[in-house]
């Protein structure tokens, strides 16, 4: 069904995993596996109840050990994962990455002890130990195990917590991934895939948006009752861990993860939902007057603009169109960003059976990322392009921090997505000599900010309100809509119409299953890039090295530290009005464009 690309002169890449395992039978994979489990006893036969005995250099080689440890296991996981998530049907592929979970659970749970008995350390005792060089190079990872003390409970019940994970909430996901790589939604008299189908709600012809929005309607209202026990199931897992380890609100976890305060997750949520009649309502106003209605059907708000000639870009143009954007911001941006497509590390041809969404795996620092997406030629494919090439370079100069500190917080892993997004946008502006290609740019870059600032507060809120009435009792699949529709009416203002197919659209974000709470880092990652590009624009001093700087950081500094340098402070709620301003004035824009 992807005839929209098919003016590629190359067809769509897909990635090569050789360089870390030839294929699921791989000898080498079987032997990692089992010197990892051999390492793993050893491990614990050398350090289980001796971590307060150690001296600062001993302790340091201990979390060497550690690292590499996690990283031959982390190899191996990541490899079932990408196998898993372009084969997602495939039966055998899911109970080979289902076996991989399992094993590697199993040698894990050797290890578990180590940050169990880490935080056990008076801070006395630890502050001792950081005197050592070797041991103080793992400060900020030591940081970050830490925070989690007071949450921590004893080694027993975290060892079964640990155990358990694959038949509680990993086979939920499990149950969640496969169904929808299974669902079909009948488009045209043929059988569409998620990607594929709402890849429609974009297509210029209203018509064919509106039967995709009824298909995908109908089709999730048919198994919603599997998503609600699904959700219902997973929240009320996480409502009980929760109150296990003392967490104050369902997201207080995650936000501790992201390394963020609640208040300051709270001024970002305050201030973008008090912009919504800035932002959305007042856009979405705006595309109904270029429509023609007073009101957008809810299959419209994603439409071309009436007279958007919708160009389709090839493969090769939106290579060529990424990798010239980053190059004119700083020639190693672009130089690495360039590998992903010369080695194979990249997947990009939507077919059955593969995820719908896209991502940048960033492996382990021993290799490399992988990018998937599913690309179908449009301009929302170069961004999302861009935006994992971004990701891509981040984790790229991350790596040589190591696997236990290159890894960022979700608050600032999308720092370089979203930035390599707006340096794509602003090339593209720059060469739109002609009027309207400039508003068709300008609207479409507003949507896009709209679907990663409103949408996903609007998500994040709904995953708010679930939570807290599941501690009440499970949330009827009625109930459910109900909250969904509320939500997208408030979000996205009087201008769209909403029906009861709309009411089952919660069930296709992966996010809420995957990662609670994940979604308002979109919206963080965003405001701060605006934040970030704005002071890029004013010609703020040497920004581009300390860009790149702040990339390799990795996981070793919190978003303060980061954004010093750049004279940003996350906590200042001017911050986010400073990011919230940059999407109000393309608006103000194209108003005045009209």
């Amino acid at each position: 069904m992807n005839e929209n690309v098919a003016a590629s002169p190359h067809p769509l890449p897909r990635w090569d995993l050789n360089d870390l395992y030839a294929d699921p039978d791989a000898p080498q994979l079987g032997r990692d596996l089992e010197d990892a489990g051999a390492a793993a006893a050893a491990f614990a036969e050398r350090y289980k109840g001796k971590l307060a005995s150690l001296d600062g250099a001993d302790f340091g080689r201990a979390i060497g050990e550690y690292e590499v440890l996690s990283e031959s296991l982390h190899k191996v996981l990541c490899y079932g994962q990408l196998l898993f998530a372009v084969n997602v049907g495939d039966g055998e592929i899911g109970r080979f990455y289902q076996t991989v979970q399992e094993r590697i659970s199993d040698i894990f749970t050797q290890t578990l002890f180590f940050t169990l008995e880490i935080n056990r350390l008076s801070d006395g005792e630890l502050d001792a130990k950081l005197s050592d060089t070797q041991c103080a190079r793992y400060r900020s990872w030591l940081r970050d195990v830490r925070a989690f003390r007071e949450h921590q409970l004893s080694d027993d019940l975290e060892k079964l917590l640990h155990e358990k994970a694959v038949t509680g909430r990993a086979a939920w996901v499990r149950l969640f991934e496969e169904t929808f790589a299974d669902m079909r939604f009948a488009l045209d008299g043929a059988e569409a895939t998620l990607s594929e189908a709402l890849n429609a709600l974009s297509d210029h012809d209203g018509a064919k948006r509106e039967k995709a929005a009824k298909a995908l309607g109908g089709r999730l209202g048919e198994n919603a009752r599997l998503f609600s026990l699904i959700t219902n199931t997973l929240a009320k897992d996480k409502a009980i861990e929760d109150e296990w380890r003392g967490y104050p609100r369902p997201v207080s976890e995650r936000n501790l993860h992201n390394q963020v305060e609640d208040v300051v997750v709270d001024a970002l949520v305050g201030s973008v939902k008090t912009a919504f009649p800035d932002l959305s309502h007042r856009y979405y106003a705006l595309k109904a007057r270029w429509f023609g209605v007073e009101r957008l059907d809810y299959w419209d708000r994603n439409a071309p603009l009436p007279d958007d000639d919708a160009r389709k870009y090839s493969w090769d143009e939106a290579k060529t169109t990424v990798l010239d954007a980053y190059a004119g911001f700083d020639p190693q941006m672009a130089e690495i960003a360039e590998r992903f497509f010369t080695h194979n590390w990249i997947d990009a041809a939507p077919h059955a059976g593969k995820d719908s969404g896209a991502f940048s795996h960033p492996t382990v620092p021993s290799v490399h990322p992988y990018i998937l997406m599913n690309f179908h030629g449009k301009a929302r494919d170069v961004m999302t392009l861009a935006h994992e090439l971004g990701h891509g370079v981040h984790q790229v100069l991350a790596a040589e921090q190591g696997l236990l500190m290159a890894d960022t917080p979700l608050t600032t892993a999308e720092t370089a997505s979203v930035f390599g997004e707006m340096l794509t946008f602003q090339s593209l502006l720059k060469g739109a000599e002609d009027p309207a290609r400039r508003r068709f740019l300008l609207a479409g870059k507003v949507e896009d900010m709209l679907n990663t600032v409103v949408r996903q507060i609007a998500f994040h809120e709904f995953e708010r309100r679930v939570h807290d009435e599941r501690r009440g009792g499970e949330v009827a699949v009625e109930r459910l809509g109900d909250i969904w529709i509320d939500i997208q009416r408030e979000s996205l203002g009087p201008a769209l119409r909403f029906d009861d197919d709309y009411r089952h659209y919660w069930t296709y974000i992966p996010h809420f299953i995957h990662t609670p709470f994940y979604v308002y880092a979109y919206a963080f990652g965003d405001c701060l890039v605006n934040a970030l590009y704005d002071a890029f624009a004013k010609g703020h001093d040497g920004f581009q090295q300390k860009y790149l700087e702040m990339l390799k950081a990795g996981g070793t500094k919190r978003h303060r530290e980061l954004l010093a340098p750049f004279g940003l402070d996350a906590s200042d709620p001017a911050f986010w009005k400073r990011g919230l301003d940059i999407v109000s004035g393309f608006i103000d824009e194209l108003e005045t464009i009209g």
